[in-house]
């Protein structure tokens, strides 16, 4: 018995040191978990009703927001927005491809149309890669600051179907991203006009990354980038008040500038002024024209993020503008120069589409008319007579265009930008926008403007000479007089 006992209690003793050394080696014990949140009520009728009322107006929704404990029957996305923006992106890719590439393949020299193509289609891949990489959370990304964006979206991380309300109610944010990325690559593929026919396509590709790291990402989270410097319609606390609806300082003030650097940069084509160097297909660039002219209402349009009433102005604005440049550039040459030229024409539209951008929609309809007449005429004088004055060799006149044009619009924005237009005016800029033509919003994009040029210039001086120094900026005279097409792509845009 006393054997039995001793058995016993060694027995209990071991089985309480095992029990204590798995104790011991065990994770401690988790904290009593929290009492979880009630589950979201259903909403009531009348909040289910304000919510679809978001929807047709574009505003923020009811359900979810007015309160902490009721859901929203309307999920992610709004279909109708969502798809006014998937049209949109695509429509500005079309602009690129085939768009620009065919307006400026048109224009140039029959040995050289295949380089200007490749150019935009390698820019179109380039731009895409580094948007993904890092380039849309630089401009876009919320949290570091107005001047520049942060990595919390690299690699498009945490960019899906929902939207991101920083931007847009209704669309999602992956589709704003793909919307977005395609002004990315329209902006530098601009400044191929001014250097058509005369830059290696390796020192083009490196140019244009370490250009959209030092330009085009910080500028445009200045200008769009929720807490950006400049944004004076969305940030209340931007520095700067100035406004562009879709691009006039981002896209085209920035190209233009940039590209008239570079082209004195690089100097002037072999034989030029000496010899012919006239447009090899007229043809093709008036179907360019019309690619442009039709993509280019996703560009200002679509820049409202919504299928809206401010984009039903933006769309009307643009169309009143363009249709009167074209008329009116033709209309000067005409008078000038005794023929109105299908070049004429084309180069008026484009210049009315530039002109019109960053003003598209906060002016009305009458507003349209005098940037369209002023569109024809400004930049018509500007390719006609200050290029010869000067005698810079901008081979397809993105300078006289984009730049100049883009100048032209980003001041006129300030002057014509009406409250009647675009209500959201009145969110941060009630003292600045007066509805008089020196308002003082007229000053802010002066300042704007400024600081647009001086990046521009200063970017594209640096940028040039380290391309310079790594691959070189122009091939030699051998291939630039054969052409860029064979030595550059083994390949010939005609036969025969």
């Amino acid at each position: 018995m006393k054997k039995a006992l001793l058995y016993l209690s060694l027995m209990m003793t071991l089985a309480l040191g095992v029990t204590h050394l798995r104790a011991a080696d065990a994770p401690a014990a988790a904290p009593a978990a929290a009492p979880a949140a009630p589950a979201p009520k259903d909403p009531t009728l009348e909040q289910r009703v304000l919510d679809l009322e978001a929807y047709i107006n574009n505003a923020a929704r009811q359900a979810d927001t007015a309160t902490n404990n009721v859901k929203s029957n309307i999920s992610g996305s709004g279909p109708g927005h969502n798809a006014w923006m998937m049209t949109s992106a695509a429509l500005v890719l079309f602009m690129t491809l085939p768009g620009l590439a065919l307006f400026y393949g048109g224009l140039v020299r029959k040995k050289n149309v295949l380089s200007v193509l490749a150019q935009c289609l390698g820019i179109t891949g380039l731009v895409a890669i580094m948007w993904w990489l890092f380039g849309y959370s630089f401009v876009f990304a919320n949290g570091a600051g107005p001047w520049w964006g942060s990595f919390k979206h690299a690699l498009l991380e945490g960019v899906d179907s929902n939207p991101n309300t920083d931007y847009s109610f209704w669309v999602s944010h992956n589709v704003f991203s793909m919307y977005q990325m395609m002004f990315a690559i329209i902006t530098p593929a601009l400044i191929v006009g001014a250097i058509a026919e005369r830059m290696k396509f390796s020192a083009i590709l490196l140019f244009v990354a370490l250009w959209m790291v030092v330009v085009y990402f910080p500028l445009a989270h200045w200008v769009w980038g929720i807490n950006g410097v400049m944004n004076g319609v969305w940030n209340a606390d931007a520095k700067i008040k100035a406004i562009d609806f879709a691009g006039g300082t981002v896209v085209h003030m920035s190209s233009g500038w940039s590209a008239l650097i570079l082209c004195l940069i690089l100097g002037k084509r072999l034989g030029f002024g000496k010899q012919p160097m006239q447009p090899h297909s007229m043809v093709l660039c008036m179907v360019g024209t019309g690619m442009l002219w039709v993509g280019w209402y996703g560009f200002n349009a679509g820049s409202a993020v919504a299928a809206d009433g401010v984009a039903a102005n933006a769309f009307t604005t643009t169309t009143m503008a363009t249709a009167v440049a074209c008329f009116a550039w033709a209309a000067a040459e005409w008078l000038l120069k005794g023929k109105p030229s299908i070049l004429g024409f084309c180069s008026g539209a484009v210049a009315g589409l530039v002109v019109v951008t960053p003003a598209c929609g906060f002016i009305t309809i009458s507003g349209a008319v005098v940037i369209g007449i002023l569109a024809g005429v400004v930049p018509f004088l500007a390719c006609s007579y200050l290029k010869p004055i000067f005698g810079y060799d901008d081979a397809l006149d993105t300078f006289g265009v984009h730049a100049v044009g883009g100048t032209l619009g980003a001041f006129l924005t300030g002057v014509l930008a009406r409250n009647s237009a675009n209500a959201n005016l009145a969110t941060n800029l009630k003292d600045y926008v007066k509805d008089t033509c020196m308002q003082p919003l007229v000053f802010e994009q002066l300042k704007a403007m400024a600081i647009t040029i001086a990046l521009a210039i200063v970017g594209t001086i640096v940028i040039a000479y380290i391309v310079k120094a790594v691959v070189g900026l122009r091939p030699s005279e051998e291939t630039e007089t054969a052409g860029l097409d064979l030595a550059e792509h083994g390949e010939e845009g005609y036969h025969g």
